[in-house]
């Protein structure tokens, strides 16, 4: 392998790592564990933390992290999950999340996207929007 595949191969491996990270943290952020736990919660969430829900709801950190823990749980699951590197210390990751029906609330689907930015060691995410897929 010359050094131009070499970079390649590196690079990918990197992508895959990155990718692999963060579908854990998506992963955590979606379950029963961190949603009650307010000081999980608080280490993921960026202080300037901004959603738009899915529901059309604008969410800050402070509201995420009043509300989240006291929400009644509906299991949820990742598909279709990618990551990309804006910048050495952003990445920008896309997916399919489907919550499953639970108690009263049936299931839905919604498309996901969420700005993750490195700082202080760790990845912390500064944005995320979710967008209902009719149907």
């Amino acid at each position: 392998m010359d050094h131009a595949q070499d970079q390649t191969q590196d690079q990918t491996q990197d992508g895959a790592r990155l990718a692999a990270q963060l579908q854990a943290l998506e992963a955590a952020l979606q379950s029963r564990a961190v949603r009650a736990d307010s000081a999980r919660l608080a280490a993921l969430l960026a202080d300037e933390f901004v959603e738009f829900g899915s529901s059309g709801k604008l969410w800050t950190r402070a509201a995420t992290l009043a509300d989240l823990p006291a929400e009644d749980f509906c299991p949820r699951s990742i598909s279709d999950f990618q990551a990309r590197l804006l910048a050495e210390d952003v990445a920008l990751v896309t997916y399919r999340s489907q919550r499953h029906a639970s108690g009263a609330l049936p299931a839905s689907a919604s498309l996901r996207s969420s700005l993750w930015k490195w700082r202080d060691g760790r990845w912390q995410m500064i944005f995320h929007q979710g967008t209902p897929i009719p149907g």
